[in-house]
């Protein structure tokens, strides 16, 4: 493709200050964004440079999915890899990801009984993917009838519950880290096990002053702490410890959500599942919303779907990855907008928000000057008037088109 070229449709989201655009184009120029303003202008402007006409469809920034484990966890839970294909597997689904409109993703590395690859393994793994990939390097405590405590430093080595705060762990996981993903487990996860294999998902695993010796050297490093939390004593515990980001915070209560907003505490909500808690509700995220949280909306996955929501529309157990991305953010968004929020304050979500805690919202996630020209080309906004991938018709990752359902 010409590495400078204009792009129209009928409707440009930016989630940017320039809201909506109707009968908008773009400038691209050598992967980034030039130009954002009506056709006719930029048409005037740049008259010689080639068009790409996609006037009968919407045009958002691509989507962020801040919290996945689509490397480590999800290739031996859904197919039947050994250590020779795992990665194999893993980059396959990162390419499912990209399909679902998906071009930036925060992964988390928590350290795997089956699986003894480093960070560094999974960082060479992705380099040559057309993804924007920030991995959170993590411990995590298996909520088994015994707890199964792993690192990503130690990798398949179970470690027992004392080391995950013995500093010299937490200084390797912390260097090592890119964002605030889940970097600690405040409660043992049900991971993505049925309920009758983790009898222990919820218990709280540390003690508050154990959780402010970790952050403490988070912060040393200069970095924010995210933390996998749910209930309302373990997200006093997060709050009181002062972690960044609150992953999941399944079951905050009304003085929390106040409090978070004092603090700056950002939200990334998993309304699919991933505690021992009923997720996220779309009255959750509206209420995290209009109390000024910055609130993200991620998958999870792989992961099965929560039973006995009323919001979440799958029909069993089985596991969901990032084409669910939309559906399960679909409730949400609908709410917000019932409640007069504006398409470009709800596309934030899974945009412009998600991009901030990866630490790259200068980068993508909005569609304006400057920014990496990744972008979408859809039937409609993405996960408030469309749910179905099949209708994001064309994903570009840094100007170049790397999903093409119209002439693929």
């Amino acid at each position: 493709m010409n590495n400078n070229y204009l792009v129209r449709a009928r409707k440009i989201v930016t989630v940017s200050s320039l809201g909506t655009l109707y009968n908008g184009a773009m400038m691209i120029k050598d992967g980034k964004i030039a130009a954002v303003g009506n056709w006719n202008t930029l048409s005037s402007r740049f008259p010689t440079l080639p068009v790409i006409d996609y006037s009968d469809y919407v045009m958002t920034p691509s989507l962020v999915d801040c919290h996945t484990h689509l490397l480590e966890f999800a290739p031996s839970s859904l197919y039947p890899v050994t250590p020779s294909t795992h990665l194999l597997t893993g980059k396959s689904i990162l390419l499912h990801a990209l399909r679902s409109g998906i071009t930036a993703l925060g992964e988390q590395i928590c350290g795997h009984p089956n699986s003894d690859f480093s960070i560094t393994d999974y960082r060479h793994a992705v380099k040559d993917i057309p993804l924007d990939i920030s991995f959170a390097t993590t411990s995590i405590s298996i909520g088994f009838n015994e707890l199964a405590h792993f690192t990503a430093v130690t990798k398949s080595k179970k470690i027992c519950q004392a080391d995950l705060s013995d500093p010299s762990i937490v200084k390797e996981i912390a260097r090592q880290s890119d964002y605030p993903g889940e970097n600690l487990f405040i409660n043992a996860t049900p991971a993505n096990f049925t309920t009758a294999e983790v009898p222990r998902a919820g218990e709280i695993i540390y003690t508050t002053e154990e959780l402010k010796g970790i952050v403490k050297i988070y912060h040393q490093y200069g970095k924010q702490i995210g933390g996998h939390v749910a209930g309302e004593e373990a997200i006093d515990m997060a709050l009181e410890a002062d972690v960044d980001v609150l992953h999941h915070a399944h079951g905050i209560t009304n003085d929390q959500i106040k409090k978070a907003n004092l603090l700056g505490v950002k939200i990334v909500t998993t309304p699919m599942g991933g505690t021992h808690l009923e997720p996220n509700s779309p009255e959750n995220i509206l209420k995290l919303v209009t109390n000024k949280i910055d609130v993200s909306i991620a998958t999870d996955a792989y992961l099965p779907p929560y039973q006995g929501t009323d919001w979440l529309s799958f029909k069993d157990q089985s596991l969901q990855g990032p084409d669910a991305f939309m559906e399960i953010a679909h409730p949400a968004m609908k709410l917000l907008q019932e409640n007069e929020f504006d398409e470009n304050e709800i596309l934030a979500l899974l945009t412009a928000n998600p991009a901030a805690i990866l630490g790259k919202g200068d980068r993508f996630g909005k569609l304006k000057q400057g920014m990496d020209a990744n972008f979408i080309v859809a039937s409609g906004v993405p996960g408030l008037e469309i749910t179905d991938t099949e209708d994001i018709k064309v994903v570009y990752f840094r100007g170049n088109r790397v999903v093409d359902r119209l002439n693929g």
